[in-house]
């Protein structure tokens, strides 16, 4: 039986520093930092008072407006990327057959779910009592909701379920997506990451475990990854999403094709539930099996968009795995974060930065690491500071780890169609 292969043939991107892929491109060739102070609650009760907030985003472009009423902000995003990646796809699903219908699936998570209902809801419940707390609150909270409501929405029966696995959440729905193409179970599914989590709840939580940055004097430079200054992670929200194919049908429908996945490595630290394990063995193991499931010798990676949070010990767990799985390599290539320019989108961040990842192999351009200033000694690759750089790119890696001690990585190849 003939190996079938997965390739990219939608993209979609809800970012801070963009709507649309386009503007999310132009966003990071510019350098441009999605960070302002926060505008969506008072900030005067939490430590963090700034974010990477989407601007301009209305759902009313993409969403029946007594529907989105019933939708958490999470919920929302995705149905926009869903909608949006499917027209970037070439796809009509009024005009697909029963069979493609039946064979097309849904994978898009949530690191955290309905963080703005449930601390409406919570307060509500507090003031007004049980009795007044919407009987929408549930459906709207949980983080599966979102792939449901996609479903619903266009009539896609095919695997229908998302992974939740923090900020690995994105690449777990990538992976499993193409093992259900790969193995027959599906031969399209729409897949991708969402989050809303800037609301005051969110904030607070994240301050009580020392996560984000308190750099309120200067919010746009304070996602800095790899530099000696960083102090922590800025929040981000938005979603992301890839049509992912089984290539003969991509072929047969005519479909523009992006890139191919050709490799996937998953595993977990043992170590803690929010720090990385500083040996940084699981990272390593993630990407060594990753290379492995695509036959890649290290040498063959142009390119790695890197977790990169601008977390301390997270920059340098993960530059050190890179170093242990690359040797020479890591010297020689490209890695950066797009994250110095998005914030971290949790659940949503590797949706976007696959497609950042995608970008640059069609462009042969290596996105930025910005805000860099002052060198960490343990932080020495070439993480492409402050400007774009081209490059040609044929193979990249996308990188994202969770809290629970999630790794994942995922291989993306400039497509060829005799491999």
């Amino acid at each position: 039986m003939q190996q079938r292969r997965v390739v990219v043939t939608g993209m979609a991107a809800l970012t801070p520093i963009g709507l649309g892929v386009d503007e999310f491109w132009q966003g990071m060739m510019e350098g441009r930092s999605g960070a302002a102070l926060i505008t969506k609650f008072d900030t005067s009760r939490v430590t963090t008072k700034f974010a990477c907030e989407l601007k301009g985003f209305d759902p009313l472009n993409y969403i029946e407006k007594k529907a989105a009423r019933r939708m958490d902000l999470f919920c929302q995003y995705a149905m926009a990327v869903a909608k949006m990646v499917l027209e970037d796809a070439g796809i009509d699903p009024e005009k697909m057959s029963v069979e493609d219908k039946d064979d097309t699936g849904v994978m898009i998570g949530s690191g955290i779910g309905g963080m703005n209902v449930f601390q409406e809801q919570a307060r509500i419940n507090a003031e007004q009592g049980p009795n007044r707390v919407s009987p929408f609150f549930i459906p709207m909270l949980i983080p599966d909701i979102a792939a449901g409501q996609v479903s619903i929405e266009y009539g896609f029966r095919g695997p229908n379920y998302c992974a939740v696995s923090a900020c690995a959440t994105s690449n777990h729905n990538f992976i499993d997506s193409f093992m259900l193409i790969k193995e027959g179970q599906a031969t399209m599914m729409i897949a991708g990451g969402t989050e809303g989590p800037i609301c005051e709840l969110g904030v607070a939580g994240f301050n009580s475990s020392q996560a984000l940055s308190k750099r309120n004097e200067s919010p746009e430079t304070a996602s800095r990854p790899f530099d000696s200054t960083r102090d922590g992670f800025v929040m981000g929200e938005g979603a992301g999403a890839l049509v992912l194919e089984e290539l003969e049908h991509a072929k047969k429908r005519g479909a523009k094709i992006y890139a191919e996945i050709v490799g996937y490595g998953l595993t977990g630290d043992a170590y803690h539930i929010t720090a990385p394990d500083p040996s940084g063995h699981g990272a390593r193991l993630a990407m060594l099996r990753a290379l492995k499931y695509a036959k890649l010798d290290p040498t063959m990676v142009d390119y790695i968009n890197m977790h990169g949070t601008s977390t301390g010990l997270g920059d340098i767990a993960e530059t050190q795995s890179i170093k242990a799985v690359f040797g020479d390599q890591a010297y020689k290539m490209n890695v950066s974060s797009t994250k110095s320019m998005t914030g971290h989108l949790l659940g949503a961040a590797g949706a976007v930065e696959a497609i950042a990842t995608i970008k640059s192999i069609l462009h042969g351009v290596i996105p930025p690491t910005i805000n860099f200033e002052f060198p960490d000694p343990d932080c020495d690759l070439n993480y492409t500071f402050n400007t774009p750089q081209k490059k040609e790119v044929v193979y990249a890696m996308s990188n994202a780890f969770g809290f629970g001690g999630h790794n994942t990585s995922v291989v993306f190849k400039k497509y060829e169609e005799n491999q």
